[in-house]
């Protein structure tokens, strides 16, 4: 299993699909692992050189001291790329992922090729919703905040029917280190990218779920808008659009970073 001890972390990653094709780095979301990924592998593993990690506080990476911020994942991510001896590589991260990739685009634009910012924001709710959730979670753990974020993440008939990649993804949400998890809410509680995304001028694609409701399709349509030469793609989803709406996802991500979309 491995990992990358990092100046400030150590990260658990996985990689697949051949060396000699294009690197492709996947960062996820908030309360999830590099697991959240599995709908897309076997379309990506067969045509990127694919890097998954579990970001800091998730997974089985290292739970540091919080809290944590975008600027501190964001380097989290560019370490890793140096660790790998992979100077350049396309970037994918969904919500929280997306926040990295936001910071990637702006302040370390030589380590990216393409960049895809998906079910994300660049200034995402208020410090009083965001330290509700933070008490919550040290009161009760993430167990006693699962059901709301669930209900965020999917639709309700979804929930009502779970699939196995969903039961999976509660399992691996439960099972999040409480410090971990409120460091990470605090990094995207402080965060306010929204007057630097004019800086972005990689090829970018922004991805929106027409029913989510934490980073909706206006806080999407905002950073097309504010970066000026993104593509944009609405998918039938909520939060998680590459589980609810994974061929969809699938096919726009890959159309994208091949240049055929």
């Amino acid at each position: 299993m491995p990992f990358a001890q990092l100046p400030g972390v150590r990260l658990h990653y996985q990689i697949d699909g051949d060396a000699a094709l294009p690197p492709l780095l996947l960062s996820n979301s908030l309360g999830t692992s590099l697991q959240m990924w599995e709908p897309q592998m076997p379309a990506l593993g067969a045509r990127f050189h694919v890097i998954r990690y579990d970001s800091r506080g998730h997974g089985r990476s290292e739970v540091t001291r919080g809290p944590y911020s975008i600027e501190m994942l964001g380097q989290d991510a560019v370490d890793l790329l140096d660790a790998l001896a992979i100077p350049r590589a396309h970037f994918c991260g969904l919500s929280m992922g997306g926040m990295v990739g936001m910071w990637l685009g702006i302040n370390a634009p030589e380590h990216v090729d393409r960049l895809v910012l998906a079910n994300t924001g660049a200034k995402i709710g208020t410090a009083d919703v965001w330290n509700a959730r933070i008490d919550a979670v040290r009161k009760g753990g993430t167990a006693a905040v699962a059901p709301a974020v669930l209900s965020r993440w999917f639709s309700q008939q979804l929930l009502e029917q779970p699939t196995p990649m969903i039961a999976q993804l509660r399992a691996t949400f439960e099972a999040t280190s409480t410090e971990g998890y409120v460091a990470s809410c605090a990094a995207v509680r402080d965060m306010d990218q929204r007057h630097g995304l004019h800086r972005i001028h990689v090829p970018t694609l922004v991805i929106a779920g027409i029913e989510d409701g934490v980073t909706t399709p206006s806080d999407a349509r905002s950073i097309v808008e504010r970066i000026g030469r993104a593509r944009y793609v609405e998918l039938q989803a909520s939060h998680l659009s590459n589980v609810q709406a994974a061929p969809a996802f699938t096919q726009a991500l890959v159309q994208f970073l091949t240049n055929r979309g």
